[in-house]
């Protein structure tokens, strides 16, 4: 009998390419931690939710918010005003802080906290000055502020963070037409009016997103709430999973900060709902900078250099002095194993991500925009998960399947091999991955769209195919956008800690948990080091990002 012709519907179904297939491998990978949590928040081996809400919930929550609430208003006030001032005004000075107040972004918060512990403790110069100089004997003769407490956390943050704002809303600033400035001006409205009712409404969603990025790794941050004592969200994950040995509750708490995110996220996207502001269509006029003379001059030159000087200056000078006082610890031979890790498993996760996300956004838009729409904004989530959560939504699943991996090849072979993933730094590598593809899909994403589409579509009609269109046209075009999301995302994966604490395979250290570790244990002199290098490099990727943030 003849067969039967295949019906319409299964006609009309597209069958889908390799692009399409491995998109969608690379956005499920992605996205799988976050599920993980969730099953493993609901499903837990002993549910001691009810516990947890009644006792120490309720104080994690109340300390990450109010961290939350310090951190965004200093960052945005720090961030904005700071950019303004360079955008907007000339002073003596100006050109070196404009570039100067993103290079806090280079230092880890962790380490801003060491730092100024350091200073301020009763034990470090001020206070031995303090002392030396009016006779105090101890500490009940006179008073101090708490140096480990929730407003050293929030200042040490906050100078950490500011550098979100600030680079954003300079860009912003920078847009503006200074034809609207004199407008206001012709109207009667001093520096300040200028300031509230035209430049700031228009850098709003600027200031907004930057907020929003600072707040994320706010909730994220695990070693400098650490360090000061503070109880957060992210502090209870660890302390329920390592001391209290509870995996359940861990991902119940970690269930806590996803919805804490996606609500950060959801505010920050409804706020912009309603702002759209459009330059007009004939060439905007730049913004001519005001010269500042005498009193005024001097008070902006200080307000620009004192964030710079708290973000940067401060805990590089302690790191300097430190390693200055026990130059050996450079030869330590713990340092240059730790160096060797971090380089390894950070330029491969680097390189696997910034693959994986040139890998999806070409197939994406292979497939259409209707599927641009929905995947490439979910696989921004990573990003926004903060590291000790997506350790949890990992380590789990990836202990299952490794047991099962090394049970099979006994049981073939006669031989264990021990724990091939979580025994090695395969899930720290793919921790990263997850945790900075945003980063990397949203260069990527921006860079194809800068390409003309005739290009492709000329290479296409000779011949070439989809994966040769992609590397005769797309890659060289888009190379100094994929080198720099390269670069920032080995930046990134070099400094993260509370990732790396958890998933790190046993006596495997990176630069990151040889601060941490060190610093915990008051051995400052020995962390400096280490220190020193994860700033350097983090100085290369602000180098890069501030080379394009104009005059």
């Amino acid at each position: 009998m003849p067969a039967h012709p295949p019906s319409s519907a299964a006609r009309r179904l597209p069958r889908p390419d390799r692009w399409t297939l491995g998109a969608c491998v690379i956005a499920a990978l992605v996205l799988a931690p976050v599920a993980s949590v969730l099953w493993i928040a609901f499903h837990p081996t002993e549910n001691i939710w009810p516990h947890l809400a009644a006792t120490v919930l309720p104080r994690y929550l109340r300390a990450t918010l109010i961290l939350m609430a310090g951190v965004a208003a200093l960052t945005a006030a720090i961030g904005a005003g700071a950019a303004w001032l360079v955008s907007v005004y000339d002073f003596p000075g100006r050109r070196a802080l404009a570039l100067a107040l993103a290079f806090p972004l280079a230092i880890p918060a962790y380490v801003g906290a060491y730092a100024l512990v350091d200073v301020l403790d009763y034990a470090g110069p001020v206070q031995s000055a303090l002392r030396a100089a009016f006779g105090w004997q101890s500490a009940r003769d006179y008073w101090f502020p708490e140096t480990r407490s929730l407003w050293a956390a929030i200042l040490v943050l906050s100078a950490a963070l500011y550098p979100y704002v600030y680079i954003l809303a300079r860009a912003a600033f920078a847009e503006q037409s200074g034809a609207m400035f004199e407008v206001a001006r012709a109207l009667g409205q001093g520096p300040g009016g200028v300031f509230r009712r035209v430049g700031l409404p228009l850098a709003r969603p600027a200031i907004a997103a930057g907020v929003a990025l600072a707040l994320m790794e706010t909730v994220a941050d695990y070693g400098t709430v650490h360090h000061f004592g503070v109880q957060t969200l992210t502090t209870g994950i660890f302390t329920t999973w390592l001391d209290g040995g509870n995996a359940g509750g861990a991902a119940q708490i970690a269930g806590v900060v996803l919805a804490l995110i996606f609500l950060l996220v959801a505010l920050e996207r409804i706020s912009r709902r309603g702002a759209r502001f459009h330059a007009a269509a004939r060439a905007q006029r730049p913004v001519e900078r005001q010269r500042l003379r005498g009193p005024s001059a001097a008070l902006a030159f200080a307000a620009c250099a004192a964030p710079v000087l708290a973000g940067f200056v401060l805990p590089v000078g302690v790191m300097l002095w430190h390693s200055a006082q026990a130059p050996d610890q450079w030869l330590a031979p713990g340092l240059m194993k730790a160096l060797a890790n971090t380089l390894t498993v950070a330029g491969l996760a680097a390189l696997a991500t910034v693959a994986a996300a040139v890998f999806l956004v070409y197939g994406i838009r292979l497939a259409g925009r209707g599927a641009a729409r929905v995947v490439l904004p979910l696989t921004t989530l990573g990003y926004a998960t903060p590291g000790a959560v997506l350790a949890v939504g990992l380590l789990f699943p990836l202990a299952a399947l490794d047991h099962r991996l090394a049970d099979g090849i006994e049981a073939l072979t006669g031989h264990d091999p021990g724990l091939l993933i979580t025994g090695t730094a395969f899930a720290l590598g793919l921790a990263y991955l997850v945790r900075f593809f945003g980063i990397a899909q949203g260069a990527v994403d921006s860079a194809f769209g800068r390409i003309p589409p005739s290009l492709p579509m000329a290479a296409r009609s000779l011949g070439r195919t989809a994966g040769g269109a992609l590397t005769a046209v797309y890659l060289p075009l888009m190379r100094r956008s994929v080198l720099t999301a390269l670069l920032v995302v080995f930046v990134d994966c070099v400094k993260e800690l509370p990732a790396t604490l958890l998933l790190r395979p046993f006596n495997y250290n990176t630069l990151a948990t040889r601060v941490f570790e060190l610093a915990s244990l008051e051995r400052l002199s020995e962390a400096a080091p280490a220190a020193l290098l994860v700033m350097a490099v983090g100085l290369a990727a602000v180098a890069v990002v501030a080379k394009g943030q104009g005059r």
